[in-house]
């Protein structure tokens, strides 16, 4: 084998492994950002219980000028 096909070679392996390190790296991102989405839907219904508990007409006399 020639020097060149040699280095060819080498350099094809490492881009593989480039590749795969961030695909990887992005198979990660997204495990981790579905589990955020999970929490956060869980505090909104958290939040949603305490909110439905509230009088009624609580906050119907609310003043918002400047």
């Amino acid at each position: 084998m020639d020097p060149a096909s040699i280095a060819a070679a080498l350099i094809g392996a490492r881009t593989g492994a480039l590749q795969t390190e961030f695909a990887a790296k992005m198979l990660k991102m997204n495990a981790q950002q579905g589990t955020s989405i999970a929490q956060m839907l869980q505090s909104a219904a958290q939040n949603e219980n305490q909110l439905a508990s509230l009088a009624a007409g609580l906050g119907q006399n609310l003043d918002m000028t400047a």
